[in-house]
Formats: C-alpha cells, sequence, structure tokens
C-alpha cells in the first residue's frame, strides 16, 4: 500500500472510531476506563489529531465488536445471493423451473401444468433424440406414449426413449399436476446403483451358507 493510501486509511479511521463508540452509547471516559487508554489520547484519535497505534486499534475493536478491516473501511463487499431462477412459462400455461445450470448431460426441470376445467385433448406428441426419466409430484398426469396412453399419480415413475413420439397433459379436472423430469439429450439413461431387493437376498443366503 503507498504512503498516501496508507494516510488516507488513518485519517479515516477517527470518525470510523468515533460512529463506533456512539453507536454503542459509550462515552470517551467510559471507553477509557475500560480499556485503560486516557480520553485525551482517544479524542485526539477521533478527531485525527494522532494516529492510532496497532496495539490501540486492537484494543478498540474488541470493546467496539468491530474488525480492523472495518474501522480501516477495506472489508469486502458482501457476495450478492443468488437470484432465484424464474419458471419458463409457455404458451399452454406450462411453467418449467430448470434445476440444473449445465447444458450438456443430464439436467433436470420441474414441470407444472394448470389445472383444467373438462376432459383434455389427446396430447401432442413429439420425437427427438434423447431419453427422459419423470416422476409425478401431485395430480393425474395423461402421457401419450407412442400409442399407449397412461395416467401416472403421484410417486408413478416413467422412462423412455425421447425418439418415440410423445406428449403430456393434465389428465382431468381437479388440480395442477407437478411432475419432475430429467433428460438426456444424447440418450443418457439414468444408472442404478442400489441392487433390487431380490438380488440383496440372494446375496444374503450365498453368504450366510
Amino acid at each position: 500500500m503507498a504512503v498516501d493510501d496508507v494516510d488516507g486509511t488513518l485519517a479515516t479511521m477517527g470518525p470510523r472510531l468515533r460512529a463506533a463508540r456512539e453507536h454503542h452509547g459509550l462515552t470517551l471516559t467510559g471507553v477509557s476506563r475500560a480499556t485503560g487508554i486516557s480520553a485525551s489520547t482517544l479524542s485526539r484519535i477521533e478527531t485525527g489529531r494522532r494516529r492510532p497505534t496497532l496495539e490501540v486499534l486492537l484494543q478498540l475493536s474488541k470493546e467496539y465488536g468491530v474488525s480492523l478491516d472495518e474501522l480501516a473501511g477495506t472489508e469486502p463487499a458482501p457476495a450478492a445471493e443468488p437470484r432465484a431462477r424464474a419458471p419458463l412459462s409457455f404458451g399452454d400455461d406450462k411453467a418449467v423451473l430448470p434445476l440444473t445450470r449445465y447444458v450438456g448431460g443430464l439436467h433436470a426441470h420441474k414441470h407444472v401444468l394448470p389445472a383444467v376445467e373438462g376432459p383434455p385433448a389427446r396430447p401432442r406428441q413429439l420425437s427427438h433424440d434423447g431419453h427422459e426419466w419423470l416422476c409425478v409430484l401431485y395430480g393425474r398426469l395423461w402421457l401419450a406414449l407412442g400409442d399407449q396412453d397412461l395416467v401416472l399419480v403421484a410417486g408413478d415413475v416413467a422412462e423412455f426413449d425421447t425418439r418415440t413420439p410423445h406428449g403430456v397433459a393434465n389428465a382431468g379436472p381437479g388440480g395442477p399436476v407437478e411432475y419432475l423430469v430429467m433428460f438426456g439429450p444424447q440418450g443418457e439413461r439414468l444408472r442404478q446403483r442400489t441392487p433390487p431387493a431380490a438380488a440383496r437376498r440372494t446375496g444374503d443366503r450365498k453368504a450366510a451358507e
């Protein structure tokens, strides 16, 4: 730090020390009794007529509950809070909330379909490269998959190759539908790490033999 910067920093410490003292409702006499620093010395420091030593600054920062960075005006600015990603809206009033930031590989979204008043038309189907996994969180979801029509409810899961024509819709009156989607644009599939219960039981029997 240049000499001019040091002088400028020390010159601004006096007003900051005074502000910190007054913020706590303390008098020069009270601070003097608590720290052992004479009231006249404290007064000269606050008015810029005397430079504070490191020892004095350490005592006062502890007494006022502030850091040396705060007294020097060099405290880093607080990091900005991450902005929540707003749901994307589509023409059919469907809302999509991205849950991942990356573009390649598997990525996830939360979808919300609004409530409907009457029986919906069969969902419009699309096909494209990739692999999709979806799980219904709430409501009844109509999944038109090729020539199949499936109604999925909360807790139901479907996994399919997106080259098969597919589409979804709210299955009928009763409220909105919420579901999670994980999609792999290159055809990535979810990999099961936990062995099925039957396999575990077989392994347990072999271990016991």
